[in-house]
């Protein structure tokens, strides 16, 4: 990983060095927020790229434009106060073939390409989308309008890069896509630094989607999503999401903060994800899924602050599209780690907040949870704080202790994954099941009132210890915090 690294770093700074500079109103770009300058915009990227690369420089002003490709060599550079906006005309982009999705700006199969500059592209996705949608009420376009919205591939992100090599996207903003914000896909050796992103105007707005990319750093950048923040997926069965660093970055959503999955057909390995702020987050800060057939396999998580999130901690193994693959998840660190858990909606008074769902349930506890014949192997827990509101009502819902009740919990190896899918569950901080290899050092849970549900509940796992476990709970003097069932080769020191 780290040679890929430095890899990286030299092949894009060293094609940034020798670039020219045109300017996209020397090609006739009006900067009137008005004018389509799609045609002009694409004449000039290509006019770039065949002289043999260089910036095209965007001065200040706004520039409307609908699909555009980006070519091996060019980057796009934003000057402060310019910003490349959207058309609202949903026929003004391309649904590209190869990828299946529409997009402002595209790359496929390019390298040494960059989007760089203190300038904005905003998608004004909103207006798009709702205009995409008066043209299905009335026949002019075809899609389903599953929950009253057009598909997400119906819809154009801001940036869809495909099977791109050397990426460089540095300072920008980005606001307001259709869909998906920024999407990385197959690529390799992409870096994004200082990065500001305000993706909620419209469903399915995530912050970053990188999807079977080898060689990744993301850092000290902002992103506030209505739908995942930090994602990384694998679509692809043959590919895999790969040595990948992240620092230094803040979050919120109405989903998840920083998301592995849900697509997971390849896998996920080598990650290194450090000082993380997640906040205002209505589902889990962290979640790591594989229910693909895809594998997780030496993850570290080293530094996370996790304010007003519904759920902080959520692994898990399903078999949704598996197709006999068998996935897996092991070696996975997650350390240095405080949380607060809200008893209300997190989200609350965002335009589109997450979906109140799996109720009846208390506050769910963080998990691990994998399949009956396939175990999530060696987590490794170390100096981690919870703060949680206690008050589990077993007279608004209830999940007890006996084995019918801890049986009784569905397995839902096919289901969405997501923290609050049991409902109900018997454990106020943390649930582990099917697991093996799990360690849990210098860990604080702290209930706020008190609840009826033991801290910790442990059911089919193997080869478990506690290191320092410290349970604060009003008025529960005396009772058992750790819970077991079906497990062996437990130690509490």
């Amino acid at each position: 990983m780290k040679n890929t690294l430095i890899i990286l770093f030299s092949v894009i700074f060293g094609f940034s060095l020798t670039a020219k500079d045109f300017t996209v109103s020397d090609f006739g770009a009006k900067n009137d927020g008005f004018t389509i300058n799609t045609n002009t915009i694409q004449k000039a990227i290509d006019f770039v790229h065949e002289q043999g690369g260089g910036r095209l420089i965007f001065e200040t002003g706004s520039y409307v434009t609908g699909s555009i490709y980006l070519k091996s060599n060019v980057t796009l550079h934003l000057e402060q106060g310019a910003t490349i906006l959207g058309s609202t005309n949903p026929f003004d982009y391309i649904k590209d073939a190869k990828i299946g999705w529409m997009s402002m700006i595209f790359a496929v199969n390019q390298e040494n390409i960059g989007i760089t500059g203190k300038g904005t592209i905003n998608g004004r996705g909103f207006l798009t989308a709702y205009n995409m949608v008066n043209y299905i009420h009335r026949g002019i376009y075809t899609d389903p309008l599953k929950y009253d919205r057009p598909n997400e591939t119906n819809r154009p992100q801001n940036i869809y890069f495909r099977e791109c090599k050397n990426i460089r996207i540095v300072d920008i903003t980005l606001r307001d896509p259709g869909s998906w914000n920024q999407t990385y896909d197959q690529c390799q050796n992409l870096y994004v630094d200082h990065i500001y992103v305000d993706s909620k105007s419209y469903w399915n707005n995530d912050g970053i989607d990188i999807v079977d990319c080898d060689g990744v750093v993301i850092k000290n950048s902002y992103f506030d999503a209505a739908d995942d923040v930090i994602c990384f997926k694998s679509h692809s069965a043959e590919h895999m999401c790969q040595n990948v660093v992240v620092d230094n970055c803040v979050g919120r959503s109405s989903a998840n903060g920083l998301k592995f999955g849900t697509v997971s057909r390849g896998g996920f390995k080598n990650f290194k994800i450090t000082n993380l702020t997640i906040f205002d987050t209505f589902r889990s800060a962290i979640t790591l899924a594989a229910v693909d057939g895809g594998e997780i396999e030496n993850i570290v998580i080293d530094g996370v602050r996790s304010i007003n999130t519904g759920n902080v901690i959520y692994l898990r193994l399903g078999d949704r599209w598996a197709k006999g693959k068998k996935p897996y998840m092991k070696n996975v660190t997650i350390s240095n780690v405080y949380a607060e858990v809200p008893l209300t909606k997190p989200d609350a008074g965002y335009n589109y907040e997450g979906p109140v769902e799996d109720l009846p349930r208390n506050i769910s506890p963080a998990s691990i949870v994998g399949l009956v014949e396939n175990k999530i192997q060696g987590v490794h827990l170390k100096n981690i704080q919870i703060v949680y509101p206690g008050e589990g009502n077993p007279l608004y819902a209830k999940r007890g202790l006996s084995a019918e009740e801890l049986d009784g919990v569905p397995e839902m190896r096919d289901a969405y994954p997501e923290f609050s899918q049991f409902k109900e569950l018997p454990a106020w901080a943390f649930y582990v099941r099917h697991a093996e290899g799990v360690s849990f050092e210098n860990v604080t849970f702290t209930a706020k009132k008190k609840d009826y549900r033991p801290s910790v509940v442990l059911d089919d796992v193997k080869d478990v210890s506690f290191t320092g476990l410290v349970v604060h709970e009003p008025e529960s003097v005396g009772k058992q915090q750790v819970f077991s069932h079906k497990t062996s080769q437990l130690i509490i020191k």
